[in-house]
């Protein structure tokens, strides 16, 4: 088989697994190589309270992207995947590497995670969505927003799959998948919606989850894609190994994304979709 390779804008952490640290290891794990350009630097996870570190500036983004440009090496990425933005005018150099890569492959898969909140509010930085939603989502074969993040960019209210569904159409993307969605009896689900229908996957909540699981379901839905499997049979492969990782960190502070790779390539209890009409 071919080596695949997907070019990542995301966080990077010193410890633990959200951003880069998250992606890098799933993908490679299925068998695809990652080249991480990194959006912030920080010792951990903000979550966690004190951190340090920085965030990565455009310029340096956007020379890191045109250093690879400069061997011919674009065109061996197959994908392009971006999550977590530290600064607003970080968008501009994420859709000028997207635009360099589909030049030199015209094959090659963008998706944008559009990381800037969650149930409790939006925590990205002043203009990171603003920038999200003008510069890259308009570029991206597939957006993989959370409930909170598709409402904001939908002004639609989404209480459940059918809810996910309808924004997503209205979000006008070819495919998105929708994170994060309440389900009957206490479950929480995943929608992945495209022009020829909608499936969802859905398991039950698990408490104390800790951070990463969008990272870790975005980056495996991309790696499921560039296999070649459709939008359904995606859901349902990177849905299954997220539920498998979340159950093995179930308590931790950080996702035990090691001790649990085994889900990654083989998910223990693998989930069902369901079509959504």
């Amino acid at each position: 088989m071919p080596e695949r390779v997907v070019l990542s804008f995301q966080s990077e952490v010193v410890r633990g697994h959200v951003g880069n640290a998250a992606a890098r290891f799933a993908l490679q794990r299925v068998g695809v190589d990652v080249w991480a350009v990194p959006t912030v630097l920080l010792s951990n996870h903000p979550g966690h309270g004190r951190f340090a570190g920085e965030t990565t500036r455009a310029a340096a983004i956007a020379a890191l992207v045109d250093g690879l440009d400069a061997h011919g090496w674009l065109a061996r990425c197959d994908g392009v995947i971006s999550g977590y933005l530290g600064a607003a005018d970080q968008a501009r150099a994420v859709a000028h590497a997207v635009r360099k890569v589909k030049a030199a492959n015209r094959h090659a898969l963008y998706l944008c995670d559009p990381v800037f909140g969650d149930d409790d509010g939006a925590y990205a930085r002043v203009g990171v969505a603003e920038s999200m939603a003008r510069d890259l989502v308009p570029l991206a074969d597939i957006v993989t927003p959370n409930r909170f993040e598709l409402s904001s960019l939908t002004s639609k209210k989404i209480d459940g799959a059918a809810d996910a569904v309808a924004a997503a159409r209205a979000l006008g993307t070819a495919e998105t998948v929708v994170t994060s969605v309440p389900f009957e009896g206490g479950r929480i689900g995943t929608v992945a919606v495209t022009r020829d229908g909608a499936w969802a996957v859905s398991a039950p909540r698990i408490a104390r989850v800790p951070h990463g699981s969008g990272d870790l379901l975005a980056a495996l839905y991309l790696g499921a894609r560039l296999e070649g499997r459709d939008a359904q049979a995606a859901l349902v492969t990177a849905c299954s190994a997220v539920d498998g990782v979340l159950r093995a960190s179930e308590g931790a502070d950080e996702l035990r994304l090691i001790a649990a790779q085994a889900e990654l390539a083989g998910p223990s209890s693998p989930l069902a979709a369901v079509v959504v009409r």
